[in-house]
């Protein structure tokens, strides 16, 4: 019997920001924002659908997102306290929503906008705002602004 050894190399990098620095990105356009989105999917390639919210501090700058649910290939749940318990820990003054759609068809469903509704309402409570509802269709590099629609 033969024994064989292998080796695996390991890099890792960590990227530190001085406290109170504000964060390079700036997410001013939902075509930034849609960039961001694509290198998320890029990490979660499959066929189900992702919700992530990203969280913005008062001007507007990426403090961070996280991934709040991970669906089916039609659907995710996701809850108002999912996403805006984060974002009040965080210390957020904003959110942007961001969903795929692995049909390719970035187009809104009804129950896409009645959840956009209910989260920006709940938002509202809690002194944040909602300023964007990204849909990306995935592969097809085509996405949807709810707010460039008037939608939220």
């Amino acid at each position: 019997m033969t024994t064989r050894r292998y080796r695996l190399k390991l890099a890792t990098w960590t990227v530190v920001r001085e406290p109170g620095a504000p964060s390079p990105r700036t997410l001013d356009s939902p075509a930034a924002v849609a960039e961001l989105a694509r290198d998320f999917l890029r990490d979660h390639d499959d066929d189900k659908e992702h919700f992530w919210a990203i969280f913005l501090n008062s001007q507007n700058r990426y403090l961070l997102h996280t991934l709040v649910s991970l669906g089916t290939q039609s659907a995710t749940l996701v809850h108002p306290r999912e996403v805006l318990g984060p974002a009040l820990r965080e210390g957020a003054a904003s959110v942007i929503l961001v969903h795929n759609h692995p049909s390719g068809d970035p187009s809104p469903s009804r129950e896409d906008l009645r959840l956009t509704r209910q989260l920006a309402d709940a938002a509202t409570l809690l002194d944040l705002r909602v300023h964007d509802h990204i849909i990306i269709g995935n592969g097809t590099g085509a996405w949807v602004s709810l707010a460039e629609r008037g939608q939220i």
